[in-house]
């Protein structure tokens, strides 16, 4: 019986494979994101038709700029997921460079406190460098585009033991929204993001990547 069963599992781990939403672990740089439900990408490139006299068929197409943009779906529960797991892995999220610091999500200022507070952090500097560094403070991202750009892998695994792979370089998030209704059993938060480079889905063998 145990030959029996070998046989039939090897019969079906040397064909293709295809993974379920089940089979799917994502993570942000090296933090694992256990909320997320979808995410979602696509490549558009310029491509320009090319034309000659004599002819109103195309001669030619032109290459131009290549662009890489997705979205991202959230299951929100009682905090911000993406912010709290990228805060507690040390290194992951660096602290970003804000001429308001926290002011102004804490406690919203009007021109004139903001002027008398700005000029207050620069009333002992001497010259043009003390003063830029007075006024520049170091904040954890307190919305989700202020998070500093970061790689996403999306690690494929299933009850076969095959595995495969895609990375998503250089992500950064522009949008993000929210909504709650009495008629929604679950709420979601959804961000769209644009990125520097996409590595297609490769397969996995061991401790190397193929394809």
């Amino acid at each position: 019986m145990t030959a029996y069963n070998n046989s039939m599992t090897s019969e079906y781990t040397q064909t293709y494979t295809t993974f379920s939403g089940c089979d799917i672990v994502c993570s942000f740089g090296a933090v694992v994101i256990g909320s997320l439900q979808a995410i979602t990408y696509s490549i558009s490139r310029e491509k320009a038709p090319n034309y000659t006299f004599g002819s109103a068929e195309v001669r030619s197409f032109s290459r131009g700029k290549r662009g890489i943009a997705g979205s991202m779906v959230f299951s929100v529960f009682d905090q911000d997921a993406l912010l709290q797991a990228l805060k507690k892995q040390s290194g992951t999220i660096n602290k970003i460079g804000n001429v308001n610091g926290d002011i102004s999500t804490d406690s919203p200022l009007s021109i004139d406190e903001w002027d008398d507070l700005m000029t207050g952090k620069i009333a002992s500097s001497t010259n043009a460098v003390e003063r830029t560094n007075a006024i520049v403070d170091e904040v954890e991202p307190h919305y989700a585009d202020e998070i500093p750009p970061f790689d996403v892998t999306i690690s494929f695994a299933n009850e076969y033991g095959q595995k495969s792979v895609i990375v998503i370089y250089g992500l950064e998030i522009i949008n993000e929204g929210t909504g709650f209704s009495t008629d929604t059993v679950t709420s979601e938060r959804a961000c769209t993001f644009v990125a520097r480079r996409v590595d297609p889905m490769k397969t996995v063998d061991s401790d190397t990547v193929s394809g």
